[in-house]
């Protein structure tokens, strides 16, 4: 069973609800203005200067030496993908990471963007990566175990013929960037902690349409597959409630 520092108390909910509704409103902004032509490094901008504006921190700025206010990954990129002065091109597929810090408390959520005319394979791999998402919330409710969520993710990505990323998961989080526990997304359901109420950690399955291993860049930040494949991601925070999930970056 999770240790006490797992279990997050109302007011704390309530201070990681506030800085996910902040995150979920950078992803809406950068939605109505992303588009061909845009570079990385605008949305960078963008993201930097609504969050200050709004109160809060950019947690991935300077995060390990990270030298962005948000992640940017453009197709083959399965993470991690440092903002810089390319421009995204017709059938680019993205996906734009935001993490605020609002009043100590952190708000996790990442949204796949299309780029004018996508690949069948990409808008593809895109959609089902966000059904995973939603199929490993469903699985998020007390005394199930964070094996559940990785087995039902596994299960329905591979029925379409995608790998799931093992290298990277979700996370605990809420007073700090990364906690415990981690949230694997391939494995075996009845396996690793039990969920109990009031516990919040991240969700964000990273999918690849080839294989899924994956490799760094020499930035050491860049993480990308190593057969070229395209990869997506989709990302929520939720907290585990009396009967099932609460996603806290709506």
């Amino acid at each position: 069973m999770p240790g006490r520092h797992l279990i997050r108390t109302e007011a704390e909910i309530d201070g990681i609800r506030k800085a996910g509704h902040l995150s979920s409103e950078i992803l809406d902004m950068v939605g109505e203005k992303i588009g061909l032509g845009i570079t990385t490094a605008e949305i960078n901008k963008w993201v930097h200067e609504y969050t200050v504006s709004h109160g809060a921190i950019p947690a991935s700025l300077d995060y390990y030496g990270y030298p962005a206010s948000v992640c940017t990954s453009i197709n083959e990129v399965v993470c991690h993908g440092i903002p810089e002065d390319r421009k995204l091109k017709d059938g680019d597929i993205i996906n734009v990471d935001v993490t605020s810090i609002l009043n100590g408390f952190y708000g996790d959520t990442s949204r796949m963007y299309i780029i004018g005319e996508a690949s069948e394979e990409a808008r593809k791999l895109v959609q089902v990566t966000k059904e995973c998402l939603n199929i490993g919330i469903e699985q998020v409710k007390p005394f199930n175990r964070v094996g559940d969520i990785a087995y039902a993710i596994e299960q329905h990505a591979e029925k379409y013929g995608f790998s799931v990323v093992q290298d990277f998961g979700g996370h605990g989080i809420g007073l700090k960037f990364h906690e415990d526990p981690f949230i694997a997304h391939y494995g075996n359901k009845d396996e690793g902690m039990v969920l109990v109420p009031n516990m919040v950690f991240t969700i964000e399955p990273m999918l690849n349409a080839g294989r899924y291993q994956c490799k760094v860049l020499a930035d050491e930040w860049t993480a990308v597959t190593v057969d070229g494949s395209l990869s997506a991601q989709w990302e929520h925070t939720v907290r585990v409630t009396e009967d099932g999930a609460e996603i806290l970056t709506k």
